[in-house]
């Protein structure tokens, strides 16, 4: 009596193949439907704060942090005690990512708040009034304009910018493809490695994390 051979036919295996390359192409879609999301999220961020920028300097004739006249417009500075205004320069001063919150950079978004053109804590005394938001990786989004501060923006970014902290270099690449040249030390958008703030002269390593700049 013969014994009955087990196994399986070359129509399950090709089916099998068929649902395994439908679940991988699935996890790959998947994959680029966050990535898209997180760039858009990125770009959004840089449209409202530049929106709500021009929105303060239209309503007070001032830039936001900047502002030497913060502490009689907004009710929340009655009783501060610490530093509430800025130097009335014309200039944001500060690193983009300060921690420091007598910093033009980090009041810009006290500021922000206490106009109501952004959300976020409003008292003072909430150091979380103080504190720049998050981009979709975690990293700070924080505005400057101070040509001091050399070491932490890129050499050839002039005037007033947003930066966005810990990209990672495919996302960086996007967000310059759509919006830019290509080069990451020239024009509207730039970048430093986020690891030592050294230049990026050539081209974005996937493998590496930036901070980007965006230009207003």
């Amino acid at each position: 009596m013969k014994r009955q051979q087990s196994g399986f036919t070359l129509v399950e295996i090709a089916i099998v193949l068929v649902i395994i390359g439908l679940l991988i192409g699935g996890v790959l879609k998947g994959q680029e439907i966050i990535t898209n999301a997180r760039v858009v999220n990125i770009e959004n961020s840089f449209n409202g704060i530049s929106a709500a920028i021009f929105s303060y300097q239209d309503r007070y004739r001032a830039l936001p942090g900047d502002d030497a006249k913060a502490n009689i417009r907004f009710p929340a500075f009655a009783s501060a005690s610490g530093t509430v205004i800025g130097s009335g320069n014309g200039i944001i001063e500060g690193q983009f990512k300060s921690t420091t919150d007598t910093d033009e950079s980090r009041l810009f978004w006290l500021h922000l708040r206490n106009a109501g053109l952004v959300p976020g804590a409003v008292s003072p005394s909430d150091l979380n009034s103080f504190e720049q938001p998050t981009n979709p990786y975690g990293g700070k989004i924080g505005v400057s304009s101070d040509p001091t501060v050399a070491s932490t923006k890129p050499a050839n970014i002039t005037g007033m910018y947003v930066g966005f902290a810990v990209i990672p270099g495919k996302i960086a690449q996007i967000l310059e493809t759509r919006a830019d040249d290509t080069v990451p030390d020239t024009g509207s958008v730039q970048a430093l490695k986020n690891s030592d703030d050294s230049a990026v002269t050539t081209k974005y390593d996937p493998l590496e994390i930036y901070d980007v700049f965006l230009t207003l």
